[in-house]
């Protein structure tokens, strides 16, 4: 098993393709942008209208803009993966890294670990530059909660990043997983969400993003929600990685 660990040349591998990739690149950027910048904007103009005037529990709605930012996570996971599925990328990097656990184990490493990094950025830099308009009805890093949303924010985007790379190794097109998870996430949660309990708190959205409330709903708390995200992403993952092992290249 150690045969197919990432090593430090194959990480920085991915870390150049990444980087060299314009669209996949600028999809990590894009988290932090639209999640803080539309926290800002929003809390700036709709802030200090009333109490609870971004939502119920002001403490998911110093995170509101992470539904924006969620999308831009999904299209960096995603574009990660499926460039390795143009124009014979795949048997390129093949022919330079033959074990195809080391090549995969890599590939998710690096935009798993980027996206956490941008991710609690993103997250730090949502919850105090939203709460700076907010005015009397802000809340601080001090309140209950706030340190366990802001962390747990990163995490639900890193995860959300690395259950798209997931469904795209398995698929093989970052159009199809996107058209797939962006309804999912907003539309079916929409229509679903005013059902507490039951099976719709299991979704993946709605169970991650649980980290982020001050209180629980349903059955599951926020680190239990978080972990029913981090199963999803497993599952996601590990049939990525059998689709990759298993299919020509």
């Amino acid at each position: 098993m150690s045969a197919a660990l990432p090593t430090v040349p194959a990480l920085h591998s991915e870390w150049i393709k990444i980087r060299s990739l314009r669209g996949t690149f600028w999809a990590l950027i894009a988290v932090f942008l639209a999640t803080a910048g539309i926290q800002a904007l929003t809390a700036a103009a709709i802030g200090q209208a009333e109490a609870g005037s971004m939502g119920e529990d002001p403490l998911l709605a110093a995170f509101y803009g992470i539904n924006f930012g969620q999308i831009a996570a999904m299209s960096f996971g995603a574009s990660a993966l499926a460039a390795e599925f143009h124009n014979g990328a795949l048997r390129t990097t093949l022919a330079a890294m033959p074990n195809r656990t080391r090549f995969y184990l890599s590939k998710v490493t690096m935009v798993g670990g980027l996206a956490f990094l941008v991710g609690q950025v993103t997250g730090l830099a949502t919850f105090l530059g939203g709460q700076a308009f907010m005015g009397p009805y802000a809340i601080g890093l001090g309140d209950p909660g706030s340190f366990r949303a802001v962390f747990g924010s990163g995490a639900y985007l890193t995860l959300i990043t690395l259950l798209a790379a997931g469904l795209t190794a398995v698929l093989r097109s970052a159009a199809l997983v996107l058209s797939l998870l962006i309804p999912l996430f907003l539309m079916v949660s929409f229509v679903i969400g005013q059902a507490v309990g039951g099976a719709a708190q299991y979704l993946p959205d709605r169970a991650g993003q649980l980290v982020m409330r001050l209180e629980p709903q349903g059955t599951l708390g926020p680190w239990s929600g978080l972990g029913v995200l981090a199963l999803w992403t497993a599952v996601a993952l590990l049939g990525g990685w059998l689709a990759v092992r298993r299919r020509d290249a």
